[in-house]
Formats: C-alpha cells, structure tokens, sequence
C-alpha cells in the first residue's frame, strides 16, 4: 500500500522530519541496505588486505593506485548527472498519474444528459458507463502488474461485471496485433448515438458533451499505453548507473587509510579512524538518489510507493455505478437556507479554532501601506493648459501635427532652420491640390501666415530658402479631410533675384 505520511507534517515543529526517519516501509533503508552491505564489506576486505597481507612494495604501488583513483572521482559529475536524471523521472511519475483515468465527469454527464428512469433507462446508463471503466481495466491490464496478477485472463473480467459473456465473444471476435483496450470506447459511442436516436438523450448539444467527455477519458488511457510503451531512453538510465557504480568503486579502492611513503611525513598523515564516514554518506545519499529513480520509473509495479491501481479500480466502479443509476434524479428537498435572511453569512467556529475570528480580513497589500501625514499632499488637482505637460520631442511632435497643418508646418520649418534658411510660404505649389475644384481656405492659410510671423518674429531670417505648399488647400471639413502636401526645394538663383526686384 502506498505509504503516506502527509498528516505528520500538516504543521512544522521542532524535529517535524525527524519522526518519519525512524519509519521502515518505504524508507530508504529498505531500498539501499543490501548495496549498503556489500559496499561497506568490500571496503572492510580491501582495508584489512592493504593493512596485514601486503608487503612494502606492494604497499607503495597500492598508494599510488589509490592516489590515482581519487583524484578521478572528481571528473566524474555525479551530481549533475544524478540531478538531472531523478528531475526528469519524478515529472515523468506524476504524469502518468494524472494520466490514470477517473470516471468523475463522464458519470456527471452521463446522468445528466441520458434520461428514463425505467428499466431500459437505467440498463443505458450502467451499460455506458461499465464500458468506461472496462476500457480502463484493459488498459490497467498492460501496464500494471498488480492488475494483471487481479485479472490474469478475460474470465476473469467476466466473473468480475467488468463485461458479459456475449461482449466477450464479440470483443475475441474483432482481430487485431495491436491493444483493442478502445473496443468498449467505440461500444459506448454507439449505444450514446442509440440513446439519442430513442430519444434518451434530448438533443444533439447534450449527445456532444456525452462524445467529448469520453474522449478525454479515452485520452488518458492512451497516454497510459504510450507512457508504457515509450520509456525514458535506454542509453541515459545506463550512463546514471554507470557514472554511480563506477564512482563508488574508485571510491573503494581511493578513501582507504594509505601510510606514507616517506617515512618523514609520518606526522602529516591524516588520522586514521578505520570507518570512512563522509565516504559511506557519500555513498548513501548518491546511491539511494539512484534507488529513488529506480523505483519510481515505472510506478505500475508492486513497490511500497506504486500507485494502488486495484483501489483505484474499485473505486471507479462504484462510484460511478452509485452516479448513475441510485443518484438519478434522486434529489434531496430544496429550501431556505439557514442563512436566508442574513445578509452576511458567518459560519460558525468551534472553541479550538475561535482565535481565528479574532484575525482581520486580508483586504490587500496596498491596505497596510503608511501614506503622509501632510494634508496638502491629498488635495485633488484639477488639469489645467497652464500645467506643463512632459512629452518626448518625438512624441510631441506628432502630438502637435495632428492639431492643424500650420501647426505641422511650423515644426516641419523649426527641423529646418538648423541649416539656416528662411522658409518663405508661397501660393502657388508645386504639387497640385488633390481636388483642383476647391479654392483656398482662408483660414487654414491664415494659420499658416500667423504661424510664420510668430516664428520669424523669434528668430532671425536667414535669406536663402522658400517653402513650396500648394496653391489651393481643401476646404472641405468632413471626416475624409487629407492634409496638405508640403515640398522643400532648395532656391534657384533666379527665384531669389525676382524676390529681391520685387521687393
């Protein structure tokens, strides 16, 4: 049974961990004490032949061999490679868990959407939902060895309600190599489209919702099958082993107490206390990180921590069969609630918890945050034009070009007046209005004129260069309104001499 230990550490307190140390069943104890064992009977064997059996020389050779072997513990990345690996087979385990499938919304729908509650009526409803849970049991079949052992033949399955002896024949009848755990799957499509044909499920909507959620129930039982199918790449559970045998096995032969060769360093040798105890943690944390992934893999087995699938099996049957067939349209007496003319509900506490009504309501983070003390600093502030606004250049020059297009031509001029030329405003244009037909707006070249005699008014004129607008502005208002073209070009010397005559 799996072994859950989620009540000794609902509260953390002093030692809270340490009670569950001293637990047998499903403990690390149980998993690694045999490789435990042999490794520390392997160390006692070296240590004493190092000690008692060898000669000097063969003592000196074995001190480099040890040497050697523990320098190239460190090129080994047992942690990294032992990380990653137990990381990516503890998601793996709690996938296939939430992949088991549960009848729960099936049987909600199925009592909500297939009616009658005479005999054929309630036939319908266990017959749908017996062929969602046998389609699990097939699957739970090929995957789990607890429930193969339960149901070893199809017999079985008969003798146990799961399916009657013509569904047996039929389903030995359909050839296939591959798992027909689907069978009951389509055997239940039918019968719903059945159901909806008699009039037992009232309209197509509720025939889609009943179609849907057997589908999802199928969708875990064939991330099952493929959980099963598809393991975890052969090639990298080797190297993990590898890497920790092979690390622990230099480690045999590299932590073993080792005399000096110079008989000088006599008493620079470390102390010699005949049990490696940071090798033997070493080798218990490393090794049982190992046992961990090893036993979780493939969590359909019989360990201590394997999931109950034959709990989980019954619990599915009956369950659902109680949904569909004895819960039918068998509803308890509606009323007023106790809190029907209270306008704030307030359950009731017992005396263990009553200090809790004494702690306020959480209303926000922002609740508890310490504003001035200054007055002043919580006066409204209406907007104002005499505010300054803070925009960007960019930001304000689009602004203001949206306002008019003398507004644009101001800005479009300032952009310019770094090269020091003067932008004169001409009538005539050297682009043609975009419809010829309107004359000029006064206004909008009134804009214009004004703009220009502010800006010249603010800085000096620097003779040299005109600006070119068409001569005739739309005059039109409507929503459709383009903006004017503008066009700089650089003075001819004839426009400048004509400029000057005329003045």
């Amino acid at each position: 049974m799996t072994v859950s230990y989620t009540l000794k550490v609902a509260n953390a307190q002093f030692g809270g961990f340490s009670k569950l140390l001293f637990r047998w069943k499903g403990s690390i104890y149980k998993l690694l004490y045999k490789e435990f064992i042999v490794f520390v009977m392997l160390y006692t064997m070296l240590s004493i032949t190092y000690r008692r059996l060898l000669t000097e020389e063969q003592k000196r050779v074995y001190v480099k061999v040890a040497q050697y072997c523990n320098r190239s513990t460190d090129l080994i990345p047992m942690s990294f490679v032992l990380g990653f690996y137990v990381t990516l087979i503890v998601n793996r385990w709690w996938a296939q868990y939430t992949s088991i499938p549960l009848p729960d919304q099936l049987m909600c729908v199925i009592s909500s959407t297939v009616h009658g509650k005479d005999e054929k009526g309630r036939i319908l409803r266990r017959s749908l939902i017996r062929y969602a849970n046998l389609s699990s049991v097939l699957i739970l079949r090929s995957v789990s060895t607890r429930v193969l052992k339960r149901f070893p033949t199809m017999d079985h399955l008969v003798d146990a309600g799961f399916m009657t002896q013509e569904e047996r024949k039929k389903f030995e009848s359909l050839h296939s190599d591959f798992n027909k755990y689907w069978i009951p799957c389509v055997w239940f499509t039918n019968l719903a489209a059945q159901a909806r044909r008699d009039g037992r499920v009232r309209d197509d909507v509720a025939l889609r919702l009943l179609i849907d959620e057997l589908n999802l129930y199928r969708a875990k039982c064939s991330m099952l099958f493929h959980y099963d199918w598809i393991s975890i790449p052969l090639v990298y559970t080797q190297v993990v082993t590898i890497a920790v045998y092979s690390f622990f096995a230099f480690c045999v032969i590299g932590r073993q107490f080792l005399e000096p060769l110079d008989p000088e360093q006599d008493q620079d040798r470390d102390l010699d206390l005949y049990v490696p105890l940071t090798t033997l943690l070493q080798f218990f944390f490393y090794a049982g990180w190992l046992k961990v992934a090893e036993q979780i893999i493939n969590p359909f087995g019989e360990d201590d921590d394997d999931f109950e699938t034959n709990k989980l099996i019954d619990r599915n049957l009956q369950v659902s069969l109680l949904s569909v067939d004895d819960m039918y349209q068998n509803l308890p007496p509606t009323g007023k609630d106790k809190y029907w003319n209270e306008s704030t509900a307030q359950p009731p506490y017992t005396i263990a918890t009553a200090a809790e009504t004494l702690k306020p309501s959480f209303l926000g983070s922002t609740f508890d945050m310490r504003m001035s003390d200054d007055p002043e600093q919580s006066q409204p502030v209406e907007p104002s034009p005499s505010l300054p606004r803070m925009h960007t250049p960019l930001l304000n020059r689009f602004l203001t070009a949206a306002a008019s297009p003398a507004v644009s031509l101001k800005n479009f001029g300032r952009s310019n007046r770094a090269h020091h030329h003067l932008l004169r405003l001409r009538g005539e244009g050297s682009f043609p209005s975009p419809n010829a037909r309107h004359s000029e707006d006064p206004e909008s070249v009134g804009r214009i004129d004004e703009e220009e005699t502010e800006d010249e008014a603010s800085e000096p004129p620097t003779p040299g260069t005109r600006l070119k607008v068409p001569s005739q502005l739309e005059a039109s208002r409507g929503p459709q309104r383009e903006n004017p073209q503008i066009q700089v070009r650089q003075p001819s010397n004839e426009s400048i001499d004509i400029d000057q005559s005329a003045a």
